[in-house]
């Protein structure tokens, strides 16, 4: 069932990160970065700049464990699938209504989707998506809480792509009121879903 479920995640949080960004609120924290770059250099697609970050953060854990990790190239080929899944989804998704009330309810339901989808992935007991894995890994490392570290990597991941958006375009872009609640409020989303999974499932 863990094969599964990481298909399930990657599935799930491909699609939400997409749909959220359609919503017009905002891009999720964890696909804010590779977002940026894409239009600063929109040579390269969103899918391609997503496992390009993927691959340094992988690159990060493994400076931080002091060590090679096998696991870890693992999780960078499910982060290959999840961007090649980016594009995918960005071919189709115009299909969808615009109107206001569908846009606030692409935000929620992509909200919901992105962090059962984290839990799923935080659970399966496979490699999984590198910008899931980084906030994982990385509170094992340092023994902080995983809520803690969740909010202050997508907090991070906003400031960069602030940054990087308003150098490089002239104006901040990508950024909304959806991404700037996600960022502050996920890893307790993420929490509460995880809570619920482990009381009805176990892989």
């Amino acid at each position: 069932r863990g094969e599964l479920a990481l298909l399930l995640a990657v599935a799930i949080n491909s699609f939400g990160v997409v749909l959220m960004l359609y919503s017009g609120t905002g891009i999720s924290a964890i696909s804010s970065v590779p977002y940026a770059f894409s239009c600063v250099f929109p040579k390269i697609s969103l899918g391609t700049w997503t496992y390009i970050f993927q691959g340094l953060l992988v690159l990060a854990l493994m400076i931080l464990r002091k060590k090679f990790v096998v696991q870890y190239l693992f999780s960078f080929v499910v982060g290959f699938v999840f961007g090649e899944l980016l594009d995918v989804h960005e071919l189709w998704i115009n299909v969808l209504p615009t109107a206001i009330g569908w846009r606030i309810f692409y935000f929620i339901a992509s909200y919901i989707l992105i962090c059962i989808g984290i839990a799923i992935s935080n659970r399966c007991k496979m490699p999984i998506v590198p910008t899931d894995l980084f906030p994982r890994e990385l509170s094992q490392i340092t023994s902080v809480a995983y809520p803690k570290i969740k909010i202050s990597f997508d907090v991070i991941c906003l400031i960069v792509t602030a940054a990087l958006t308003g150098f490089g375009l002239g104006h901040i872009k990508g950024l909304g009121i959806g991404t700037v609640v996600a960022a502050f409020t996920m890893g307790k989303g993420v929490g509460i879903a995880g809570n619920w999974l482990d009381k009805h499932m176990d892989f």
